[in-house]
């Protein structure tokens, strides 16, 4: 009794079953939120409601679209062997996006079913419509999806073959937090395969520039990766291979080449020894 949508939502999260026991707790969550919804749609209909009823409205939508894509992101996951997973992803994920069309993670959930369908021009259209809802905002409007959810966006920006707006993502993610592994390595990954294209297009300066401006960013993961004795060995032994095909390439780095990784590291150290 009592605590609203928000005690069925932690259950779904904190079931050791998972599968189809989350998915009950979150179907229950997503039924109190809908209710508490209508009744609020309703006030507002008959003018009873002010500025504070709206602003919550706005919030409870939001919550009740990332309760319906945790759902999808369960069908897509721990329960993919369901003859209606697919089904049950399409229809969440089309439900969210009308509940709360103005919340960019809907949209991101959305590019990732599109994903799994292999239809990737639908799956470029829900990242971009994702983009466009924050990419203009300053970091701390609430629009702004959270870290995470930005690092999990740029891999899928990845997926789809669109490596610029990965970096831009990137780029931005690192501006607010540069201590992060997964961040750097992405970047460098990203910039990776955009110096491939490029070379194979045959635009030589460019793809240098490219691998030259990967091998920084993979530099700096790999640092951070040992300072913060990082536990993902896959990830650093992908960061290894880039870096030996970038050196293949194009020789050891030139002295200059990697002065921003340099001062990072010297910041690090300052640091320290400060602690």
């Amino acid at each position: 009794m009592g605590g609203g949508a928000e005690k069925f939502l932690s259950l779904a999260q904190l079931s050791e079953e998972g599968g189809k026991d989350s998915v009950g707790w979150f179907e229950k969550g997503a039924a109190a939120l809908k209710a508490r919804i209508q009744a609020l749609e309703s006030a507002k209909e008959k003018g009873k409601s002010g500025d504070e009823q709206t602003m919550l409205l706005e919030e409870l939508r939001k919550k009740l679209a990332m309760t319906l894509c945790s759902v999808a992101e369960v069908y897509m996951t721990d329960l993919s062997w369901e003859e209606d997973a697919e089904q049950r992803c399409e229809s969440l994920t089309t439900e969210a996006t009308m509940v709360a069309p103005d919340f960019a993670e809907t949209w991101q959930t959305l590019a990732n079913v599109r994903i799994s369908q292999s239809r990737f021009d639908d799956a470029k259209a829900a990242l971009n419509r994702s983009l466009e809802l924050w990419k203009d905002l300053p970091p701390e409007d609430p629009s702004v999806p959270d870290f995470p959810s930005r690092v999990g966006l740029s891999r899928l920006l990845m997926e789809v073959e669109l490596e610029q707006d990965a970096i831009e993502v990137l780029e931005r993610l690192v501006a607010e937090d540069d201590q992060s592994v997964e961040v750097w390595y992405l970047g460098g990954w990203s910039l990776y395969v955009m110096g491939e294209k490029q070379k194979e297009s045959k635009a030589e300066e460019d793809w240098k520039a490219s691998w030259i401006s990967s091998r920084v960013w993979l530099n700096q993961c790999l640092h951070l990766y040992k300072l913060q004795e990082y536990e993902d060995e896959r990830l650093g032994e992908h960061a290894n291979e880039l870096l030996a095909a970038i050196g293949k390439e194009l020789g050891e780095a030139v002295a200059g080449e990697d002065d921003d990784e340099q001062d990072w590291e010297d910041e690090e150290s300052d640091e320290e020894m400060q602690e």
